[in-house]
């Protein structure tokens, strides 16, 4: 990407998504918070559509995890990667646009990214099933629901998320999630994963 333009106008899309909201997006507003020029970001996005979509598969399109990750490791995996998606990605003013639709054309476009970004989680929750980590009857549509909804919900009960909302969202998912063998708390103490 010539000059790092890419770089700054992904992550200025990012930020007035989760500032402002989608309506404060615009290859203007991305321009001015960018430094980026807007016939540079018209050469790399035909429209404000374009380029969101683009910011949010930097989010979306996630490394899956080491393949041998242990059961409560490959679970914190899944809900750092679900919670970034509104953490790093649109934001709580996107979920709120989102979830009163008051920008349709936004709606359409996260979810078709959305789709992309919860296959790969429900790959990497797959995976913990074959390998008898997780639970056969855990369904991962479900699962990930529910730490979206989580995070949401602490931020509309206290205003903000907790720096330790990731350890109790893991703690308390564990007894749903964890095949009875695998759920490292049922270890005795001297065995480790």
């Amino acid at each position: 990407m010539a000059g790092g333009s890419g770089p700054k106008i992904v992550g200025s899309t990012l930020e007035l998504l989760r500032t402002r909201g989608p309506a404060g997006v615009t290859i203007e507003s991305v321009a001015a918070h960018s430094g980026v020029a807007r016939t540079t970001i018209y050469r790399r996005y035909r429209n404000r559509n374009e380029m969101l979509g683009a910011a949010l598969l930097d989010v979306a399109v996630v490394e899956p995890p080491d393949a041998d990750l242990p059961a409560e490791a490959r679970l914190r995996w899944v809900v750092s990667h679900a919670a970034s998606m509104v953490l790093d990605g649109i934001g709580f003013g996107g979920m709120a646009a989102l979830l009163t639709d008051s920008d349709p054309e936004f709606g359409v476009l996260f979810r078709q990214v959305l789709a992309r970004h919860r296959v790969e989680l429900r790959e990497v929750l797959d995976a913990g099933k074959r390998r008898g980590q997780f639970a056969a009857t855990m369904e991962p549509e479900m699962l990930v629901d529910a730490i979206v909804g989580a995070l949401v919900a602490e931020r509309a009960r206290t205003g903000g998320v907790a720096d330790d909302w990731e350890d109790r969202a893991v703690a308390a998912f564990a007894p749903m999630v964890f095949a009875a063998e695998s759920d490292p708390r049922r270890r005795s103490p001297g065995k480790r994963e």
